[in-house]
């Protein structure tokens, strides 16, 4: 393995920590409402049981199946990994940060997780192993509509949000928040994350080629 490569596995490891910590925080947060895919999945969680992380899975499975029927092509196997670890951090996660009652506490974690996850989802896409099933997705009708990326996500996160409210899942001003700004976010993150680890890789390229010259 190359370090490019070893640079992009990293980019994407950290990314999947970085956003399910973030999904952990604002979960935590809940009395404000949480993000539309997690009002989803608590609300399947509270209709049938398991994890919200399980349900996280189960539903990653079904877009990723849908995803590539759609592209006519296999995923990516960062696409299954994302599917399958970013489920089970949350649930990690969720076990080892301990619930609050304080409004303003709840607030803070709320607002930290909000960016957290933005720039969770910036660091694993640019590495380019593949998006989850859900920025898959989201990729997917960017690529189709040249839509812009921020808009494309607050429309998906709109729609999970109504399907989660209709399951019972808790919503709130913290729901409409995420919905309508965490596209923004990411809009943000993606090209940062992508130059970062550009000028990672053409500075190790230097590097090496500095020390072959030596």
């Amino acid at each position: 393995m190359n370090r490019e490569h070893r640079l992009r596995w990293s980019f994407f490891t950290i990314g999947l920590l970085v956003l399910a910590f973030g999904i952990t925080l604002t979960i935590k947060g809940k009395d404000l409402g949480i993000g539309p895919w997690d009002v989803f999945h608590y609300g399947l969680f509270l209709k049938f049981g398991l994890t919200i992380g399980t349900w996280s899975i189960i539903a990653g499975v079904i877009i990723l199946l849908i995803t590539g029927l759609a592209t006519k092509s296999f995923p990516k196997i960062g696409a299954f990994l994302n599917m399958l670890l970013i489920g089970l951090f949350i649930d990690f996660f969720n076990f080892i940060i301990p619930d609050t009652n304080s409004l303003l506490l709840q607030a803070i974690l709320f607002a930290a997780g909000t960016i957290i996850i933005g720039y969770g989802i910036g660091l694993y896409v640019s590495a380019d192993f593949g998006a989850g099933p859900r920025d898959g997705l989201m990729l997917l009708i960017v690529e189709k509509t040249g839509w812009k990326i921020q808009w494309v996500r607050n429309g998906i996160e709109v729609a999970v949000f109504l399907l989660g409210w209709m399951l019972g899942g808790p919503v709130g001003i913290g729901t409409v928040i995420i919905a309508f700004f965490l596209g923004s976010v990411v809009g943000i993150s993606l090209p940062q994350c992508k130059r970062l680890l550009r000028t990672m890789i053409e500075r190790g390229t230097r590097a090496e080629t500095v020390s072959t010259k030596i």
